[in-house]
């Protein structure tokens, strides 16, 4: 649990950005750094003395109900302890008219020692001051270390009280200085902190100055129009430097490449990406799928041609566009190239380097004096893997209660034995946080002689013994009348009997429950934010894998004979609250149509109305043994299909049916 290690071991995050912004500015200039910079740094907020009626979307904001500048810094300064100063080891401040480049301060970050107390910024004399003395000037940000603020927070108070000053900046400069004796510095342990006064009517795309573009931050900012126009000229700043350092590499690369024993051989194309990868049996081969400008002949349904759409469409023109700009970049000026037809395109992943192309291009070629002719040219191009980063997820513990709905139908009575010993087992006699509802599905014919003869008398006496072995546990059961058990249909009725919060595990009879699946369970469903579909292992038949020999009872093989089953998605965890929303843009959609539930099942339910990250992964500890289904016809064609194809694929491998079928045709002849 990273978690866990992150506190227990002490580790902080790195980086805090506080934007000091107005009632006035945080519509305008707010909003600006919000769309420019913020989501380049791991945690910024926002804080003012007022707010105004409305908070702008996805802006996370403080409100200390004074507009007083010595006011908010204090507050701000005494916020930023209380909240994060046990989290973070450094502390940016800036103001909503600065733009900072985020990429360039989280580098100087990285390169300072967190062991040092740290005033740094763009240094600044106190007005008829001491002249050894330096405050850091607020409008091109400073950066504070935590070992300072963590000293500085006890004299906040005093320095509120005792310090006159008009400006924030120089109040918490003076308030540093006077009782840490630490003066603002512009350059520590070799890193410069640069920054950019601009003047007014100052046209960002025609700075060239090396100042400018060394600049980590730069005041004053009069509108957002002028911060997007420079962070539009920084990012092309460091885009160039971006290429022009990937050419550097390539060159190193390619002149230490002719020393090794391959020599230039061994120069992989493009340059600095990793080889291709080189299967080592025929199983191992990454097939290409074929596409045009209008389909793919290799669709997610299995379907041999359907067309090509959405983010497939876009990468296809996106890289058509990108092969004739690069020929075009090549080849001028002596030759310009258009675009006339797509005449073959392949593509595949490689999990190695990223996504490769082939394209058969059919190009016009035209020359400097005009003349033009049709050709056609092969090019090769790779989409490689960009920088690997870490999404952020909510906190999630062990401790949640998993509330199990076991669905039952009469076809399943022979295996509700075997489910509640596995539950009393792995859940009641180690009192883990589980409980167990059960959903007894008749069928009308059933339901008419419940009277006289109920279908589930047997599974109901079952549960009483348990309920008499375990004083503490009541396993409640709810009875259902239906011809088609829709699983949508069903979830709605237990979704209605429970609280919002209510972790559901919705399990099938052939699930055998155990503490390490539920863990996985809690720990993987989280609320408002994922829900979590595992893929059982299913057991092959044995009487097609062992053919009369004894089963394989070793523990390490108990995911030997079996594969896993993408083909159900009985099993879900996810919580009351997500479903009942996401049931609810459903039933908007539906209107009064209920029968389009039939051929829906829960996991559609959240695919199509949630929003919500859908985990879905294999799960080796849900191990079925091998039952043959029964499908019922009555449900939509693709869930009786998807049903069929579990039944078949769960029979054998490939080699078991095999050697089955040679066995059989060996008897036959004799």
């Amino acid at each position: 649990r990273t978690r866990y290690i992150q506190t227990e071991l002490g580790f902080h995050e790195r980086l805090f950005v506080a934007v000091l912004t107005s009632k006035a500015t945080l519509n305008t200039l707010a909003v600006a750094v919000n769309k420019t910079v913020a989501h380049h740094f791991p945690r910024l907020l926002y804080f003012t003395g007022l707010r105004s009626a409305k908070v702008p979307h996805g802006m996370v904001l403080v409100a200390h109900g004074d507009e007083r500048p010595i006011w908010l810094m204090y507050e701000t300064m005494d916020y930023i302890h209380q909240h994060f100063g046990s989290d973070y080891d450094w502390f940016y401040i800036m103001q909503d008219d600065t733009y900072a480049q985020a990429e360039q301060v989280k580098a100087l970050v990285s390169h300072l020692s967190i062991n040092q107390d740290v005033y740094l910024g763009r240094a600044e004399e106190f007005i008829g001051g001491d002249e050894q003395a330096r405050y850091c000037h607020g409008g091109f940000g400073y950066l504070l270390s935590r070992s300072l603020l963590l000293k500085l927070h006890p004299h906040l108070d005093s320095c509120r009280n005792e310090i006159l000053s008009v400006r924030p900046d120089e109040w918490l400069g003076r308030c540093i200085i006077d009782f840490l004796g630490i003066t603002c510095v512009s350059q520590l342990q070799g890193q410069h902190y640069h920054t950019y006064e601009l003047a007014k009517n100052t046209e960002p795309e025609k700075e060239e100055e090396e100042e400018f573009q060394a600049a980590l931050a730069v005041h004053p900012v009069s509108d957002m129009t002028l911060m997007y126009r420079l962070h539009k000229q920084f990012s092309r700043i460091q885009l160039d430097r971006v290429y022009q350092e990937i050419q550097d590499l390539q060159m190193q690369i390619r002149n230490l490449t002719a020393l090794t024993p391959a020599g230039e051989a061994g120069v992989t194309w493009p340059v600095g990406i990793n080889a291709p990868f080189l299967p080592k049996s025929r199983f191992e081969v990454i097939s290409w799928d074929y596409f045009t400008e209008q389909h793919l002949f290799s669709c997610p349904d299995g379907s041999p041609k359907c067309e090509l759409s959405g983010a497939s469409k876009a990468d296809v023109s996106e890289i058509i566009e990108s092969a004739v700009e690069q020929l075009n970049r090549r080849y001028q000026p002596l030759l310009r190239f258009s675009k006339r037809q797509l005449l073959n395109g392949y593509r595949r992943f490689d999990p190695t380097r990223g996504m490769e192309y082939t394209l058969d291009l059919l190009l016009e070629a035209a020359t400097q004096k005009g003349h033009s002719r049709v050709l056609a040219k092969r090019v090769s191009l790779v989409r490689p893997l960009s920088k690997v980063e870490i999404i952020p997820m909510p906190y999630v513990t062990e401790a949640t209660r998993v509330q199990l709905v076991l669905p039952l139908t009469v076809q399943d009575l022979d295996f509700v034995a075997n489910f509640l010993d596995m539950f009393a087992m792995n859940t009641l006699d180690t009192r883990d946080n589980a409980l167990l509802t059960l959903l007894f599905i008749y069928h009308p014919y059933d339901a008419q002689r419940v009277g006289q003869v109920d279908v589930f008398a047997g599974v109901k006496a079952m549960v009483g013994e348990l309920e008499k072995r375990y004083a503490e546990v009541k396993i409640p059961w709810i009875s259902v009348k239906t011809e088609v058990p829709s699983q949508v249909k069903l979830m709605d009725i237990v979704s209605k009997k429970h609280p919002v919060d209510t972790l559901f595990f919705l399990a099938s009879v052939w699930t055998e429950i155990n503490m390490e699946f539920l863990n996985r369970c809690r720990m993987n469903t989280i609320s408002n934010w994922q829900v979590f579909f595992p893929v059982h292992f299913q057991e092959f038949n044995p009487a097609l894998v062992y053919r009369g020999e004894q089963t394989a009872s070793s523990n390490t093989d108990f995911l030997r004979d079996g594969h896993f089953d993408r083909h159900s998605f009985a099993e879900a965890c996810f919580y009351n609250s997500d479903y009942m929303t996401a049931r609810t843009k459903l039933a908007a959609d539906i209107l009064d149509r209920d029968e389009v539930l039939e051929s829906m099942e829960v996991f559609d339910v959240f695919l199509h109305y949630s929003g919500l990250h859908l985990f879905r992964a294999v799960e080796p500890g849900l191990v079925q043994k091998y039952t043959l289904r029964s499908c019922n016809p009555r449900l939509s064609e693709e869930l009786y299909h998807r049903c069929v194809l579990s039944n078949l694929e769960g029979l054998a491998s490939r080699s078991h049916l095999a050697m089955a079928l040679f066995e059989q045709e060996q008897a036959n002849s004799t």
